[in-house]
């Protein structure tokens, strides 16, 4: 036996023994989850890197106008994450179903859906980027500095919509190598075309968008040779090729419009209420709302673990329920949770030992001390948004997405922005948008978890499953 089988075996052992999840679910968890984690750190990191070389290159001043471009670039592709869920619920379980034609028929609306739907919205943030980034008064360098980035950003958005439901296709039929491997590539070009532009050729700001923008359509380019059917090297074809002929009828549009709409709605939620809680740290300066940034995206870079686990928990509960096995169903949702919230508090601990060298590679020395406790509080927070994850993966899975939808809208306008709002009012200041970053994800993953623990879902999945046709 290897090293690595003798570790795995141990390991796997050990969560059997405790019972954290079964062994054998182990093994279809990590091969379906392990690709998209790595696909995660992958896309988050293309935020990230341009964060960091823009504080280094630049300074404080353009990683908050930077950070408030990704605020409105946040929103345009959590719709697409909507619809890609919707995509990824349908396809797993016509896939699961032995539905092959319906599920490509999905694929090909999904695709279509998200080119008219990021096509106004890029040309919106190309044209408009000065007013919509001078919503938030972070001071006019900040301004000037986000306004270049989400406009030259902008037309990536088009692509990374195409490459969203690309990925989820792959996913949704158990395929989670083919994507990660070209969103990796794409990430490793992302990070030499940045640092190309903006160090060697001096573009700043403008290099940052540039190169992300170039590496993203180069992965679009990537994903559309494998969906049409053809191989990488003998490798990753689409079973789902989207040039088949095939018939979409009216049950399909209606159940993708039924399953994605609360998924799109509950993502835009989640990116629109940025811009409030922006709005508030730039009150208190460019510093406060840079650290802000600098947070979220930290923790945006932790929720790749759930990248894996959500896509895996989806793809793995929408096939047993599509082939009516709602105990197995039950079992991968119950054990995926439990293994996500034992890996955050790992990866949430790591982060609070490091803090603040972390916080040292974005923000200019005199910026260090306002923004560890930021990154402390991203860390804290990382936990609940792990957990919640898993839980809605398996909402997701099983189509019931309006109570995720709810539980957004409760935790992050009823409890999360108020907090974070009195902090203008009150002595403790910035302090309370810590305590609104820990909410924003805790309070949603106390709902979602009640509704897992109701069983409500594997009835609302009865409606979404292929027998629902006949």
């Amino acid at each position: 036996m290897s090293l690595l089988a003798a570790i795995w075996a141990s390991v796997a052992g050990l969560l059997d023994r405790a019972g954290v999840i079964d062994e054998g679910r182990l093994r279809d968890v990590f091969d379906l989850s392990w690709p998209r984690i790595v696909t995660g750190f992958a896309i988050m990191s293309k935020r990230t890197v341009d964060l960091a070389v823009v504080g280094i290159a630049v300074g404080t001043d353009a990683v908050a106008g930077i950070t408030v471009a990704n605020g409105f670039w946040t929103v345009g592709k959590f719709v697409f994450i909507g619809l890609a869920g919707g995509t990824l619920t349908l396809v797993s379980q016509n896939y699961g179903g032995d539905e092959r034609n319906r599920a490509t028929a999905v694929v090909q609306l999904s695709l279509l859906a998200a080119v008219v739907l990021a096509v106004p919205i890029a040309l919106l943030y190309n044209r408009a980027s000065v007013s919509l980034v001078g919503l938030i008064d972070g001071g006019a360098d900040a301004t000037t500095y986000g306004a270049t980035y989400l406009a030259i950003l902008a037309p990536g958005l088009l692509f990374e919509a195409v490459n969203l439901v690309a990925s989820r296709t792959y996913a949704a039929v158990g395929n989670t190598t083919t994507p990660m491997a070209i969103r990796a590539t794409g990430a490793v070009l992302n990070i030499a075309l940045s640092a190309t532009f903006v160090f060697a050729a001096d573009l700043g700001v403008y290099g940052a968008g540039l190169g992300t923008t170039v590496a993203t359509l180069l992965v679009t380019c990537i994903f559309a040779w494998g969906l049409t059917g053809r191989s990488y090297a003998g490798r990753g074809a689409s079973p789902l090729p989207i040039l088949s002929r095939v018939a979409i009828g009216r049950t399909l549009p209606q159940q993708l419009l039924s399953v994605s709409v609360p998924l799109v709605a509950r993502r835009t939620a989640q990116g629109l209420v940025v811009f409030p809680l922006l709005a508030i740290a730039a009150t208190f300066g460019p510093v406060v709302l840079a650290a802000l940034g600098v947070a979220r995206q930290i923790r945006q870079l932790l929720n790749s673990f759930t990248w894996g686990f959500s896509i895996a928990v989806s793809t793995l509960v929408g096939q047993a329920l599509g082939a009516g096995k709602e105990t197995l169903a039950t079992a991968y949702s119950r054990e995926v949770t439990t293994l996500s919230l034992l890996v955050y508090l790992l990866a949430g601990g790591v982060v609070l030992l490091a803090v603040r060298p972390i916080a040292a590679v974005f923000v200019e020395p005199t910026a260090v001390a306002r923004t560890v406790p930021f990154v402390a509080a991203a860390a804290v927070s990382s936990v609940p948004l792990g957990v919640d994850g898993s839980i809605t993966g398996t909402l997701r899975g099983a189509g019931d997405t309006r109570v995720p939808f709810a539980a957004t809208l409760i935790g992050l306008y009823l409890v999360a922005l108020p907090v974070a709002f009195l902090g203008t009012r009150l002595a403790v200041g910035a302090s309370l948008l810590l305590l609104a970053l820990v909410a924003e994800t805790t309070v949603p993953a106390l709902i979602n978890l009640r509704r897992v623990r109701s069983g409500r879902w594997l009835e609302v999945s009865r409606a979404y499953r292929p027998s629902a046709d006949e």
